[in-house]
């Protein structure tokens, strides 16, 4: 007699607004490769609607060139462009970038994810600022990611926090530049990245990328096979 093999499991569909765990969240998501991203913040589910070009594809491309350029003279950091993080059990977001310092805060994981807090996490806020000017900032804060940026694409605004004391505080510019204190040189021309100057922007980072404190930084680093 052949015993009938038991049915498997159905995986139910990801949905908006889902109540879930982290791992149930990982479950749903992985049976479901369509999807290109969605977060698990404070517990709730968030799918990603269409993209569109000028409130977020141009502006996360002109983050990326930024973040790239820094990386590629500091050989040892990790940038990702919308990693999956496991940042506690209640968070796992994908920010549209991350820069992370070998050895540091976050480790990768044996499965290739992300598991802590990156030392410095962008977002870009279109039509989700409420979710990273509230419940992803206070997860981010929690879990001590030591720098957090949010360009508000649509208001033409940028807002640079610093974790201090267990708490956010707004970073003021100084004459215009954003200085990261926890990657050295890592600066950033506010006002001509909100008007789409890259040659300006990456002519300020290099000014950062010239100074004594990114030399030392970089000498600091661990550099990664092939770099």
């Amino acid at each position: 007699m052949t015993l009938a093999k038991p049915p498997m499991p159905i995986v139910p569909p990801l949905e908006n607004g889902d109540r879930l765990t982290r791992t149930e969240f990982e479950r749903r998501y992985q049976a479901m490769p369509h999807i290109r991203k969605a977060e698990l913040i404070e517990g709730v589910t968030y799918m990603a609607s269409p993209l569109r070009i000028r409130s977020h594809g141009e502006p996360h491309g002109n983050l990326v060139t930024w973040l790239g350029t820094y990386k590629t003279f500091t050989p040892g950091v990790i940038l990702g462009i919308e990693p999956t993080v496991r940042l506690d059990p209640d968070n796992e977001p994908q920010p549209d970038a991350i820069l992370m310092i070998p050895g540091g805060q976050a480790r990768i994981d044996a499965d290739d994810y992300i598991s802590g807090a990156p030392e410095l996490v962008v977002e870009i806020a279109a039509s989700s600022a409420a979710i990273d000017l509230h419940d992803k900032k206070r997860a981010y804060r929690r879990n001590g990611v030591r720098e957090y940026i949010v360009w508000r694409t649509l208001e033409g605004q940028l807002d640079w926090f610093r974790w201090q004391a267990d708490e956010y505080i707004t970073v003021v510019p100084e004459e215009g530049i954003v200085r990261s204190q926890v990657f050295p040189g890592l600066w950033l021309a506010v006002e001509a990245l909100l008007a789409g100057d890259m040659a300006a922007v990456l002519s300020v980072l290099q000014r950062g990328l010239g100074t004594r404190e990114h030399e030392e930084f970089k000498q600091s680093l661990p550099v990664s096979p092939g770099t």
